[in-house]
């Protein structure tokens, strides 16, 4: 089996190096009369490179295993007959090898005379110039003149197209421009197999074949039929990068010319967080290539940051401040002075008139450490109270409740290189490939080298079974269920002694354990007991049980199919409470890992963006932590926890909360019961929202304060591993500020006296206030390319692992997992179970990626239904159907799968004009308010097309946004 890949490189070398970095006992040869020490197991080739000696290969590259099909690498070796290929050729101790003599120069020249010789001479128009690997072997080896032409008729059936009665002769293939990406030039292949074997060893999807021999040879998409388009082929760009010619190509390089100058960002959708290089053209954005030195990504990426970036440039983009009086009116656009000074002018009279907790702030997950840091700073420091809250909230506060109480840290406790270790993967309520695709290759990449899979879910994700992997176990268990199912688990490993007693003894609270122990045993808890509740055959879940306690070292990914439930905070202790039974805390390879939904999910809830912590997860009641604030602020701090996002429209409905400034959130599309949403945001007097579009919030907005994208600003973000990586402005905001700026305008408008030239400043004041960030520098940053928190005196260098040696907490803390079942039930009016999530092309509501070429995949929202659930309701493939709750009800268009069983639907959220949200339910999680946007009671029936609410919605929020003309 091959071994996991993560490359290594001297700092700052971003050579290929050929073939990937080995580690073994150390080898010392010659190369070139140079010698060099490389780890047993590295290439000849990959040992010349790091010897400053770079032999000419084509199908090599050091993100793939050596393939040794070009015969362009080949050395002469003293003491060994022939010249073998360098690429697949180890290193011996006292090997003596030459990389340039006459034979090899003769031997080269004719590889490449074979390959020029089937290739078109078109180089000064070719899209690749400049930048293409063959022209530059071509000039490596010496190339100058090509004895072999090709065959006359091959040459006239390049020019034209002939038909037989079995289509397009086979020896011509047109190009495939299918990709709104990339087109595919099969010309220009020099079938050398890196995109098949990137599709294959980097990415995981195996959508990539080599169809046809000799001249006819060529690469396929799919199967017969099939393009890029329509293949499984999920435009991750692997195959892209991966090409040294012109046969696969970004069409945005195609219409702008090569780039010539690049700077290193970080992607700024889900919670993976790779680095990326920006590369452009003068201030133009040519493309995103994925950057080998990312410790998130190991230079691979997925569709939507490889590609969908061009919502920066979308004429939607709203580029200057606007403001009105009423929501009823157009939108007049107006200077920022005039703006901030309206913003500002509502704010204190609503203070005036309401009182000081009248108005608040929420903050994005989307924006950068530095700009959440100043929102809640804006809130605590100059409105004078603690209304500040986060779409972090609305997704993942569960695992900060679980994990801190159980762990006494409210993040994951791995990197993701820990999964080249594990042996064993529970993943649950978590869609990896659609979510966090990168990490899903990387994951993939391990269950193939033959580490097994639990997958928990309702539905039958790709991860459950794909090219090359498979479950082992699949527990398909009904909505709602997970602390049933979590639980029973628990019982299987403690009633069989399948737990680690030495482990519990030495790192947990042996007490709190027997007073599980008492609990978790009783038979109510057994698989069996619970099978008719979840759905789960019994059988099933002991032998999951039973491979998570024995296999090895077992990890946990999970997702907001586990928080997003009213006993969110309760399942993420019961798998806190299954990693300690186990002993799968403290190393590589296992742990407790929550996949984050946003590209800063983690930093804006490090960020202190609840109403009732300070920055670090700190009590606002606590005076020694309100004392660091007022001291660094100048300013008493309010020791009431403030209001939460439902707090806030619960108030606004009642007349007591009546400002807002929102920024980087679409709370009317993303949040809960979007009824319940609207009426509160019509009963404010001052709606402040600031972002990229007129999304859907501001409908009931009175100010608009143009934001700025990722590739506008400095900054960091923090992703799921805690990894703390460094966003660089590629270009200048088009709106004229970075988002931080915009925030600090409005709080000196406010009646501050903030000073801040650079987000250097602000993360100086996040190290100096906050322990876990004690350490954190932007020069730090830029020598070590990201850390992880925490990062202090303690671990000055970061904490990939936590909890090796204890938690955090000193002890681990047993907690009991009581299964409640959800207020929301199933019955005769509603007898489907609704759950909701995301879909690969598409970015949480779409605000971005709807402004992309991703609608290529996903161009609206579907209803997934069970067949036998759509026969009984006479709904066929593709029609339109009636999806009512409680709350309220939103038509779409059905699709027929069995992903889901029957009982469960599933949708997304996000096309704005379904508003999936419409028909969710207000019910919580106990302990933190996260909504349970995974189970909704529904009915599903026939329809003829939008409900009179979708009519009436549309017609709102299209006068809403009116802007009126200079001329006006």
């Amino acid at each position: 089996m091959r071994d996991f890949i993560i490359p290594q490189y001297p700092p700052g070398d971003d050579r290929d190096m050929g073939t990937p970095a080995r580690s073994g006992a150390p080898v010392t040869l010659t190369v070139d009369g140079f010698p060099v020490t490389v780890p047993e197991g590295t290439s000849v080739m990959r040992a010349a490179a790091l010897a400053g000696i770079m032999v000419p290969k084509l199908c090599a590259s050091d993100n793939l295993e050596a393939f040794g099909s070009c015969r362009l690498c080949v050395v002469e070796i003293e003491g060994r007959r022939g010249t073998p290929a360098s690429c697949t050729t180890p290193v011996t101790e006292g090997m003596v090898v030459h990389t340039q003599s006459d034979k090899l120069r003769r031997m080269r020249k004719g590889v490449m005379e074979l390959y020029i010789s089937d290739h078109p001479l078109d180089c000064l128009t070719c899209a690749a110039n400049g930048d293409c690997e063959l022209q530059d072997m071509a000039g490596a080896v010496g190339l100058r003149d090509v004895r072999y032409k090709a065959p006359e008729e091959r040459s006239l059936l390049n020019h034209f197209a002939t038909r037989d009665g079995a289509g397009i002769n086979a020896l011509y293939v047109p190009k495939d421009e299918s990709n709104p990406y990339f087109t595919y030039d099969p010309a220009k292949c020099i079938v050398c197999s890196r995109c098949v074997r990137a599709c294959e060893e980097v990415q995981g999807t195996f959508a990539l074949t080599i169809e046809g021999r000799g001249f006819d040879s060529r690469v396929k998409a799919g199967t017969i039929g099939d393009d890029f388009l329509t293949s499984d082929c999920v435009s991750c760009g692997a195959c892209v990068q991966a090409c040294p010619t012109a046969t696969l190509q970004e069409k945005s390089v195609i219409e702008l010319g090569t780039p010539e100058r690049s700077v290193i960002t970080t992607c700024a959708y889900c919670g993976v967080g790779c680095s990326f290089k920006a590369e452009l053209n003068g201030d133009q954005l040519v493309r995103m290539v994925p950057y080998k030195h990312g410790k998130a990504n190991r230079g691979h990426s997925c569709v939507k940051g490889r590609f969908a970036y061009g919502y920066a440039q979308h004429k939607d983009r709203i580029l200057h401040p606007m403001i009105r009086d009423t929501i009823e009116e157009p939108w007049r656009e107006v200077s920022w002075d005039e703006a901030l000074s309206f913003a500002a002018n509502r704010l204190k009279g609503i203070q005036q008139k309401y009182g000081r907790k009248s108005v608040g702030v929420i903050t994005s997950s989307r924006c950068t450490n530095e700009e959440t840091y100043l929102v809640q700073k804006l809130t605590r420091a100059v409105f004078g109270n603690n209304n500040t809250d986060t779409c972090a909230r609305v997704c993942h506060s569960p695992t900060g409740y679980g994990l801190g109480k159980t762990y006494g840290t409210s993040a994951g406790t791995q990197d993701f290189d820990s999964v080249e270790q594990v042996d064993v993967v529970m993943i649950i309520g978590a869609n990896p490939t659609d979510g966090h695709p990168v990490f899903a290759s990387r994951l993939k990449k391990r269950l193939r080298q033959g580490a097994k899979l639990i997958v928990v879910d309702p539905r039958r994700t790709d991860i459950v079974r794909s090219p090359h992997i498979q479950a082992q176990y699949h527990l398909p268990l009904k909505p709602g269920t997970n602390v049933a199912t979590v639980t029973a688990m628990a019982h299987v490993i403690v009633t069989e002694g399948l737990f680690d007693e030495d482990f519990i003894r030495t790192r947990c609270d042996w007490d709190e354990f027997q007073f599980y122990v008492d609990f978790v045993s009783d038979p109510r808890h057994s698989p069996e007991a619970v099978e008719m509740l979840t759905g789960v055959p019994a059988a099933d879940l002991r032998a999951a049980a039973r491979l998570y306690a024995t296999g090895g070292n077992a990890a946990i990914y999970y997702g907001l199919g586990v928080t997003e439930h009213s006993q969110g905070s309760t399942t993420v202790i019961g798998i806190a409470n299954l990693a300690m039974l186990t002993g799968n805390i403290g190393r590589p390879g296992v742990g407790v890992n929550p996949l984050r939904g946003q590209n800063n999910v983690q930093g804006s809830c490090d960020m202190g963006s609840f109403p009732h912590e300070l920055p670090g997860y700190r009590h606002v009641k606590l005076p020694d932590v309100r004392a660091i604030y007022e001291q660094a602020w100048g300013c008493e701090i309010d020791p009431e926890p403030g209001l939460r996002i439902p707090n806030m429209l619960d108030a606004a409905v009642e007349g007591t909360f009546k400002g807002l400034y929102c920024q980087g959130e679409d709370i009317l599309q993303s949040d809960p019961d979007t009824h319940h949403v609207a009426a509160g945001l019509a009963a404010m007097e001052c709606v402040i929202v600031h972002d990229l579009f007129l999304n859907e919030t501001a409908n009931y907005a009175h100010v608009f304060l143009p934001g700025s994208t990722f590739l506008e600003k400095d900054g960091t973000f923090t992703n799921a591993e805690r990894r703390i990586n460094r966003v660089r402005k590629v270009m200048a905001p088009r709106n004229g500020y970075e988002d931080w700026e915009v925030t600090q305008l409005l709080a000196n408008a406010m009646g501050a006296d903030w000073h801040y030239t650079h987000p250097r400043q602000i993360m100086e004041e996040i190290a100096a206030t906050t322990p876990s960030f004690a350490g954190v520098t932007y020069e730090l940053l830029e020598e070590k390319g990201s850390v992880q928190w925490p990062c202090n005196a303690t671990a000055p260098e970061g904490t990939p692992l936590m909890h090796i040696d204890g938690f955090v907490s000193g002890k681990g803390h047993f907690m009991v997992t009581e299964y409640v079942a959800t207020d929301e039930r199933t019955g005769p009016r509603f007898p489907l179970l609704l759950t909701t999530g995301r879909i690969l092309a598409h970015y949480n509501v779409g605000a971005q990626t709807r402004r992309t070429e991703n609608v290529a995949w996903h161009p609206e929202d579907v209803l997934e239904i069970n067949p036998h659930d759509a026969e009984q309701r006479g709904i066929n493939e593709g029609d339109w159907v009636r999806l009512a709750s409680r709350a309220g009800e939103t038509t779409l268009r059905a699709t027929l799968t069995d992903r889901v069983a029957a009982g469960v639907v599933y949708t997304t959220f996000h096309h704005p004009s379904t508003q999936a949200n419409v028909v969710t339910t207000d019910f919580s999680d106990w302990a933190t308010n996260c909504p349970e946007f995974k189970v909704t009671a529904v009915q599903v029936s026939p329809s003829n097309g939008p409900t009179d609410w979708q009519e009436r919605y549309n017609e709102q929020a299209e006068r809403s946004r009116r802007i009126l003309t200079a001329a006006e």
